[in-house]
């Protein structure tokens, strides 16, 4: 096991390992041990406590950050005519139907973070699903990217909208923005990411559904937060 470095061991120093903090606490104390030279990332993992591998227990969903994720998106639309238009004037940084499936199928073209289509390109846009599949970049109806209204999908995702999905694990992990994002911020995005994890629920899902949280910086230790309280976010 590597040597962890001074600063990572004056961070720890700060952290009670036996302590579950209040959700607003974890979060001041998460952007105080962010030391690194750079703006480090805050990222919540959440324990659930659902079988993945059910059907009916799989956690998906979207929600829009109100402060953002600190990092810029590139957004690509799959869209023809007026639709086309639409998405370029939402803020789009890539817009075509045929030119870029071809772009990509040819050239390995994946210079975007996230991908919109309308309903009547998806037929074109499986071509090149295997693809953009493994890279978490296709089109899909659930977390609103296969939609006719481009603009609002356009708008939301460079507005901070981000994607949740539990993994095999059973664990969800999502970065909630910057540690220069300061405390307040961070735990507005947090809570709002918490509230639809826990909206989003299955009804197959028994016993206990938050059965842990944590938080931590890029570079900083990871540090646990009281599930009560959390849960408290629902009533």
């Amino acid at each position: 096991m590597p040597k962890k470095g001074k600063r990572f061991r004056a961070a720890l120093s700060l952290v009670d390992r036996t302590k579950r903090y209040p959700l607003d606490d974890a979060i001041r104390l998460t952007v105080d041990t962010a030391k690194a030279k750079f703006d480090e990332t805050v990222e919540l993992a959440v324990r659930l406590g659902v079988d993945p591998r059910q059907a009916d227990q799989n956690v998906r969903g979207t929600v829009v950050l109100p402060h953002g994720t600190g990092k810029s998106v590139r957004v690509l639309v799959f869209a023809k005519g007026e639709k086309e238009r639409e998405a370029r004037e939402a803020g789009a940084d890539y817009a075509g139907g045929e030119d870029l499936v071809k772009k990509i199928s040819t050239e390995n073209w994946l210079d975007f973070d996230k991908a919109i289509a309308t309903p009547d390109m998806m037929g074109l846009v499986g071509r090149i699903g295997k693809l953009l599949g493994p890279r978490g970049l296709m089109p899909n109806p659930k977390v609103g990217t296969v939609t006719m209204d481009v603009a609002k999908a356009v708008k939301e995702l460079k507005a901070g909208k981000v994607e949740f999905r539990v993994e095999k694990a059973g664990i969800v992990h999502v970065a909630i923005g910057k540690a220069s994002f300061g405390s307040e911020k961070l735990a507005e995005n947090a809570r709002a990411l918490l509230t639809s994890l826990i909206k989003a629920k299955p009804a197959a899902a028994k016993g206990n559904y938050l059965v842990s949280v944590a938080i931590s910086s890029t570079m900083g230790p990871g540090i646990r937060i009281d599930p009560l309280g959390v849960r408290a976010l629902a009533a």
